[in-house]
């Protein structure tokens, strides 16, 4: 909403559509191929049509000299007149080389030297006793025909260019719009629309992107539904014995020696509840930028070995079989001690919950991995692939098997990524599930 507050505010930068781009350019190409095509063709032909005017006037010339030396004085003037309505002047030349006619036809022969040649814009051919000048450059001559040819189908061309980019950018825009429109339809709540997957290949394939996301955010948001709900009825049960039994005391109908045991569960459900909070603070916190990580090297020796200390009494406390395995070296690795003994107690809690008395639940180190494996029921190998996503398996086994709050394993899942190693599961060689913490190197 705030992007969509900025684009509409009047300081922001007015941006032309796509529509418009495509028209744009189809107008630049057509402008380009037109001009280029135009100067071209222009040369060819002006250098075409004064070929054929100089063969044209060289003809004229040997007819001219003929019939100037076969006629008297009226015959040339009448030839002089003739030529010079077809725009072409006539300069006689003397026996003794003196030349008679138009003074810029006259100078243009002179410049020549007498002989046939091209003066500037004129064509100059040289006969005994006569000279013709033609001027190329003329008003109606075909240079200026060509130019407004060429500007004629400029502008055709550029019309044609500006429908047709019109009609293009009208094509490509519409599924894209309506892309956008469901785009912004789907910011709204609305996921249930899709947008129209055709068109371009570029085009269908944002279309196909953008109805991706909206599958991808109605799963996550049934998902996170699902999540809501599990964590809703998992504070609801301490809450209700807390009020249940808090409310005994207050009325009296708990009292004597019954009160350190109401006091107790209390407790306990006290207990469940601040743990639940907590988890789902830090699962919060593990996005931001104020999530505490301090790393230090670590001896995870005695790092593990204090854990196993708390844990084997909770474990025979259940008549659960705890065991140890350490390496004949100290592992020291530069983590945070105690994030990564949050992880640790969040895998054995998780293991104890489901390992049945008799059973074990085993913490393992090696040299660049963690490993807590348990003698419990294990879990298929789909659960494997979603064990560590929100509420995923409180949702299945709550009401087959012990389950936790439903953000234990996804809490781990980001302490460990956070600390920068991996955290895998699958099956252990003890009949239960394995969770496999590897840390890197350094």
């Amino acid at each position: 909403m705030k992007g969509s507050g900025a684009g509409q505010g009047s300081g922001a930068v007015r941006r032309t559509s796509l529509a418009f781009r495509i028209t744009a350019l189809c107008l630049a190409v057509a402008g380009v191929a037109v001009v280029v095509a135009g100067l071209v063709s222009a040369r060819l032909v002006l250098t075409a049509s004064r070929e054929v005017m100089r063969e044209a006037l060289a003809d004229q010339a040997d007819v001219v000299a003929e019939q100037v030396g076969e006629t008297g004085r009226a015959g040339r003037l009448r030839v002089v007149e003739v030529l010079r309505g077809q725009g072409i002047a006539v300069v006689l030349i003397g026996p003794d080389g003196g030349l008679v006619g138009d003074p810029q036809a006259v100078r243009a022969v002179r410049a020549t030297g007498k002989e046939s040649a091209t003066v500037g814009t004129r064509l100059v051919e040289v006969r005994p006793g006569v000279a013709l000048v033609q001027e190329t450059a003329t008003g109606d001559g075909p240079g200026r025909k060509l130019l407004r040819n060429i500007t004629f189908a400029l502008g055709v061309g550029l019309l044609v260019a500006a429908l047709a980019g019109l009609v293009l950018g009208k094509l490509v825009a519409r599924p894209l719009r309506q892309t956008a429109a469901v785009a912004r339809t789907m910011s709204g709540g609305r996921r249930d629309l899709r947008a129209p997957e055709h068109g371009p290949a570029e085009v269908s394939e944002v279309a196909g992107a953008v109805n991706a996301l909206a599958d991808a955010l109605a799963r996550s948001e049934a998902r996170q539904r699902e999540f809501l709900l599990s964590v809703s009825h998992e504070l609801r049960t301490p809450l209700t014995a807390v009020t249940g039994f808090a409310e005994s005391l207050a009325d009296g109908v708990v009292s004597g020696p019954d009160v350190p045991v109401v006091g107790r569960t209390i407790q306990q459900e006290a207990h469940r509840l601040d743990r639940l909070v907590t988890d789902l603070l830090d699962l919060a916190r593990l996005g931001a930028d104020d999530f505490r990580v301090d790393l230090a090297p670590v001896d995870l020796t005695d790092l593990v070995s204090g854990a196993a200390e708390v844990w084997r009494a909770r474990c025979a406390a259940k008549g659960v079989e705890f065991r140890l395995e350490l390496p004949p070296h100290p592992t020291v690795r530069t983590t945070d001690p105690r994030r990564l003994r949050q992880v640790l107690d969040g895998l054995l809690e998780n293991a104890l919950r489901l390992t049945p008395a008799g059973r074990p639940v085993v913490l393992s180190l090696g040299d660049v991995l963690l490993q807590v494996r348990d003698g419990g029921p294990g879990l298929s190998e789909e659960d494997y692939r979603v064990a560590f996503r929100k509420g995923a398996l409180h949702a299945k086994y709550e009401r087959s098997r012990p389950v936790g709050t439903g953000v234990g394993l996804a809490l781990v899942h980001g302490l460990v990524t956070r600390l920068g190693g991996t955290i895998e599961a699958g099956p252990a060689p003890e009949g239960g599930a394995a969770f496999t913490v590897r840390l890197p190197d350094a």
